[in-house]
């Protein structure tokens, strides 16, 4: 998930009357999804990007021209990218030490396997404005071979063949935009059938477990443990207009419902909580059934092939984005 914020505008009829803190991590890109993943946890008021690489693409992609652009803008790319959040300022005091604790902890699980930056944080006080108006216009569609992830407030004709997956990114993490979640997405499109049964782990805005009912899957269960995740999901199921073939709960993997049998489980995570499911997710996977993670730096990549293939799961396919890393094993 990229949120890219450029700009900021103050005043007008439409402005907050209200004091927010923003919170700013130094990290790198390589470090910029998983940081605002933290940020998420504690803000639904807005996560922010800005990253030199961002400005490039949207030059590249032809999404967006400058008459003149500064050849040291794109000379040297080993700068910071700076993660902001936007707290509301009552509750900044017991939510930034969280975000910071946070913070020191995914540094400790990357052990510097992934180049995080310094992670130096600053503050600010700033007035609410219409500055999620603003990001939002840096948003497109996301095309993942027959998926479309689409802004909800995008106006978009679908091609021939192609799902829209509708997104109200406001809430939670998860466009597609991540390598992680398009490998998730292109493995899902290979290894679906009409048939199948799905379980989302860690689903975050629902996206895997909505893109499978959207190429046909009979019914996806969407688990998370985090509040806001589960809401989110769960407005982007209605949105989509899936509600009745999936269910979203709030847990750490099925525990409220053991019952569950799937032919296609999904968890895009850190590969150190991949390793902790585990002996856990095997039960709930039918034989012959596929099993697809996501989020694995290539330092951790052998330790979570290993852990899975200690529970009698084969590794089928692996690919790769970047320093990510994505893996289907079934059930045997």
């Amino acid at each position: 998930m990229k949120y890219v914020k450029t700009c900021r505008r103050g005043g007008g009829a439409r402005s907050l009357k209200v004091k927010f803190i923003e919170l700013t991590v130094h990290t790198s890109t390589e470090g910029s999804e998983l940081v605002a993943d933290v940020m998420w946890r504690y803000t639904t008021h807005g996560v922010a990007i800005s990253d030199v690489r961002d400005v490039i693409a949207l030059q590249r992609d032809k999404v967006m021209y400058w008459d003149y652009m500064d050849e040291k803008l794109t000379a040297d790319l080993s700068g910071d990218v700076l993660v902001k959040a936007f707290v509301a300022g009552d509750a900044a005091g017991e939510i930034l030490p969280k975000i910071r604790e946070d913070v020191e902890e995914l540094k400790q699980n990357c052990g510097g396997a992934l180049p995080l930056g310094s992670l130096e944080m600053t503050s600010r006080e700033v007035d609410g404005d219409d500055w999620i108006e603003i990001w939002r216009k840096h948003f497109r569609p996301i095309h993942l071979g027959s998926v479309v992830v689409v802004p909800e407030w995008i106006e978009y004709s679908p091609a021939e063949g192609e799902r829209v997956v509708l997104l109200d990114n406001n809430m939670a993490f998860g466009t597609g935009e991540h390598e992680t979640t398009s490998m998730c997405v292109m493995l899902l499109q290979k290894y679906l059938t009409a048939d199948s049964v799905c379980i989302d782990v860690g689903c975050g805005s629902g996206i895997l477990g909505i893109s499978a009912v959207k190429l046909g899957a009979k019914f996806a269960y969407l688990t998370d443990i985090d509040s806001v995740a589960v809401k989110s999901a769960g407005h982007n199921c209605a949105l989509n207009g899936v509600s009745d073939r999936v269910k979203v709960v709030r847990s750490d993997l099925l525990e409220g419902d053991p019952s569950a049998q799937a032919d296609i489980v999904l968890a895009n995570i850190t590969a150190d909580v991949l390793e902790r499911l585990a002996p856990s997710v095997p039960k709930y996977l039918k034989k012959g059934g596929t099993l697809i993670l996501s989020g694995i730096i290539d330092c951790k990549l052998a330790g979570v092939i290993s852990a899975y293939e200690a529970r009698g799961l084969a590794l089928e396919e692996h690919i790769k984005k970047g320093e990510w890393n994505a893996l289907a094993f079934v059930n045997s």
